[in-house]
């Protein structure tokens, strides 16, 4: 088959490696073609694979012999009765080609809490530990729970299963990732293409329609966005995306003494895209087209810090609070970045409802930027964490888990409970699911009675200790698989297995926040000039 014959939208088996440098053919669908130095290039995205592996390839990649052409576009009455298009989709395979089963993501969602559960907010869950003895199970000590009391108000009494409570199994499994934590962030795919929308300033925020926080965020059935809301949620609207969203189109960045290849699209100038290299002052995050641009702007940039309150030091870790409202520039240009590391929320216009908390590293040079999260200063559905990232050369060195106790100690402070606003990217769920279990059986673990009896909790005692939202707590618990129905108790059962894989996961966490190196004092966003 002649290269020309190739074109967007066709699907066919493309060779890679993974990570274990084995030689696979995974089904992909070309997104783009172009021409370099008289030779074809062909912009693939792996299907059910992550974004982040997509990538140019040549065309002795490509198995020709199970091409898959995309189907001619068919006409189709709208709801106006006018002729409309359907999306194109492939045709069958090629000589009876079947596709080769490709790794499913991990649901983005957290696991939904049990009903029972939700209805039970106080009951208590008594501890036990079983261990595993020549195939018999020993209890220590036994695992009981007071029975459920009825409502108050003379009502009908709660329903108690018969059996045990059914268990939420775990996500389907990833390949191994970095830890990154990215609850995810800024702008999305097709935002920036919209032809009746005012131009808009490169990296400004650019609202969405948000649903709950479970779900996806979409256009209305008309397909007009509803209107924005000042403090509304990071979700992406993917009712826009596009080619040209769906492509990275950064070669490299170079951020310091490291130089980042980016996962995903972000909205960089466009005469910026096409160069090698991007250059980014590490301190301000300004953008610059080549290494002399910067040098002359090093000259004459005086942060060596993220601009905004110091509120944590411990060592060589600090935590810089950043108002959107007050540095729109650097706001933005962080929001530039992060975009092109993550792909689930969106970019908005305006950066003054957020607030951006930095990680740096100190050195003799300065406050190197580790990672951030984002939060809203109102918020009504109980998000904590907007946006959360930690840069590439930062990860799987416990950093982001910092990040996360960092967000749940603010928390503590204000005296609330939260979560991170949903979706979760894929890493994003990893990195909170191993924090929620390890801090709540953390708490467990040191429960003791001085009588020797059973230790018993309940689920809003533990909510109120580490600040994790009620719903999180009964996921996690069910996620981890403690939670059992016996003799009309709810009880937890931690296992042997289960303790030890805690303790050698506890071991290897270092980086811990020490609340009293924190200072900061919450504000009340609700009075309008405090803005």
């Amino acid at each position: 088959m002649a290269e020309a014959e190739i074109v967007e939208g066709c699907r066919l088996p493309v060779l890679r490696k993974n990570q274990d440098n084995e030689v696979e053919w995974p089904l992909a669908e070309i997104l783009s073609v172009k021409d370099l130095s008289a030779k074809k290039l062909y912009y693939v995205h792996y299907i059910d694979f992550n974004k982040r592996l997509d990538e140019w390839v040549t065309y002795d990649r490509l198995d020709l012999k199970k091409i898959q052409f995309p189907k001619k576009e068919a006409k189709t009455p709208t709801k106006n009765g006018l002729s409309g298009s359907r999306p194109s989709s492939p045709e069958r395979e090629v000589d009876g080609f079947s596709s080769t089963v490709c790794k499913q993501e991990v649901p983005l969602t957290a696991l939904t809490a049990s009903r029972d559960l939700e209805t039970l907010p106080a009951a208590a869950l008594a501890i036990s530990r079983i261990t595993q003895t020549s195939g018999n199970s020993r209890k220590i000590p036994e695992l009981i729970l007071p029975p459920v009391a009825a409502p108050a108000g003379g009502g009908k009494s709660l329903p108690v299963p018969k059996r045990k409570v059914e268990v939420v199994s775990p996500a389907t499994p990833v390949p191994p990732a970095p830890e990154t934590t990215q609850a995810s962030v800024f702008p999305q795919n097709g935002a920036a293409r919209r032809p009746a929308a005012p131009a808009v300033p490169p990296g400004r925020k650019r609202k969405s329609n948000c649903l709950s926080a479970d779900e996806d965020s979409q256009d209305s059935s008309d397909g007009i966005p509803t209107a924005p809301r000042m403090t509304g949620s990071l979700v992406s609207d993917r009712s826009h995306d596009d080619i040209i969203t769906r492509m990275k189109n950064i070669e490299c960045i170079e951020l310091g003494r490291h130089r980042l290849k980016p996962w995903y699209f972000s909205p960089y100038p466009q005469e910026l895209t096409v160069l090698p290299v991007l250059y980014l002052c590490e301190f301000c995050l300004k953008y610059v087209k080549s290494l002399k641009c910067l040098q002359r702007h090093l000259t004459k940039c005086n942060l060596r810090h993220p601009p905004g309150n110091e509120i944590y030091r411990k060592g060589t870790i600090s935590f810089f609070e950043i108002d959107g409202r007050k540095n729109k520039n650097y706001s933005q240009n962080l929001c530039l970045l992060a975009k092109c590391f993550l792909d689930h929320k969106t970019l908005y216009y305006d950066t003054d409802p957020f607030l951006f908390y930095i990680m740096t590293e100190y050195d003799s040079k300065g406050f190197h930027i580790v990672g951030y999260f984002s939060k809203e200063k109102e918020s009504t559905e109980d998000y904590n964490v907007a946006c959360i990232l930690t840069l590439p050369p930062y990860q799987r060195r416990g950093y982001g888990k910092l990040l996360i106790e960092f967000s749940y100690e603010l928390s503590k402070v204000e005296g609330k409970t939260g979560t991170p606003e949903k979706p979760l990217s894929d890493l994003g769920l990893l990195s909170y699911r191993s924090y929620w279990s390890q801090t709540i059986l953390e708490i467990l673990m040191d429960l003791k009675t001085e009588t020797g009896e059973r230790p018993q909790i309940t689920i809003n005692e533990i909510s109120e200790i580490t600040s994790i939202k009620k719903e999180d707590v009964i996921s996690t618990l069910q996620y981890l698989n403690l939670i059992n129905y016996y003799k009309g108790q709810y009880i937890l059962t931690l296992s042997e297995d289960i303790v030890e894989g805690h303790e050698r996961a506890m071991l290897k966490r270092i980086l811990r926040i020490d609340s009293k190196c924190l200072h900061f004092t919450p504000k009340d966003w609700s009075k309008r000039g405090k803005w």
